[in-house]
């Protein structure tokens, strides 16, 4: 699989990456079974949350032995210094690891919340203390939205962050705005060597009253060709990779678009941009 530089981690990280939302409820042994198609497949970096479900306790059984093998990066949604340092600390006892090599402020979508990890007193100060004790390496941000590229962006304004996280698909990339301000987000992170990662790739459109046929809290696409269209499209920009879909059925059709991405030319992206206007987007 394509392996790309993250930014100035220098990490060379696959290109899919994987997404450990997949295992918000399931089993040791069904957990188990994943990890060995996610190493199989040579994927070195994941990105894992206490805020998904299970995750950090089906991961951390891998870690003593692994963890040399993987990227290993972390987040928190809480907003506030002393908030941000306890769930640190459980994060890296439920892994079974000492360190992150990157921690992220996650599900940073309003302002008002960025306002407030950035603050006197806020997470951010706990991500620093971190960094300085050797309990993470790198600083990210992560979030998702209608105005995530325009958060981002003030986001490394105030703050010499790492990494970033936001969503990139063909049918959302058909809003002319979020378009505008994607690929503005795009270009900052390229002349600043910030790693970036992409989520929700493979989205089709909001659930609506449509019957959850995936784990997934947007409709995926859920053909193969659908799939590997939509991975060509995101990875044809220059991101370092792409997080799997958080779900287990879909994973091993994400890792194999992925092993098989064929680069676009800038018609064929904006052909499918155009195309995108037959589904509706998730963020409007």
């Amino acid at each position: 699989m394509e392996q790309r530089r993250f930014g100035r981690t220098g990490h060379m990280s696959t290109v899919a990456i994987f997404g450990a939302a997949a295992f918000w409820e399931i089993s040791q042994e069904d957990a188990d079974k994943v990890m060995e198609q996610v190493i199989a497949a040579g994927v070195n970096h994941i990105d894992i949350a206490p805020s998904y479900g299970q995750a950090e306790i089906r991961v951390g059984p891998w870690m003593p032995r692994e963890r040399n093998r993987f990227f290993l990066g972390g987040k928190t949604t809480e907003r506030a210094k002393e908030g941000a340092w306890r769930e640190l600390r459980e994060s890296l006892k439920r892994l079974q690891t000492e360190t992150f090599d990157l921690y992220q402020c996650h599900a940073v979508t309003t302002m008002e919340e960025l306002d407030a990890v950035t603050a006197k007193g806020g997470a951010l100060e706990a991500f620093v203390e971190a960094r300085e004790r050797g309990l993470i390496k790198h600083i990210g941000i992560t979030g998702h939205g209608v105005n995530a590229p325009q958060i981002y962006r003030e986001a490394l304004r105030r703050f010499d962050f790492d990494s970033v996280l936001f969503p990139l698909n063909f049918v959302q990339m058909g809003n002319p705005d979020y378009r505008l301000h994607a690929d503005a987000l795009i270009a900052e992170c390229k002349a600043r060597d910030v790693g970036i990662m992409v989520i929700k790739t493979i989205t089709r459109a909001p659930w609506g009253n449509r019957p959850h046929t995936a784990t997934t809290w947007y409709e995926p696409f859920e053909r193969m060709e659908d799939i590997q269209r939509a991975v060509n499209f995101a990875l044809s920009y220059e991101v370092t990779g792409l997080c799997t879909a958080g779900d287990v059925r879909l994973l091993p059709l994400v890792l194999n678009a992925c092993q098989n991405f064929t680069p676009l030319n800038d018609a064929e992206q904006e052909q499918m941009i155009q195309s995108g206007s037959a589904f509706e987007p998730l963020f409007s």
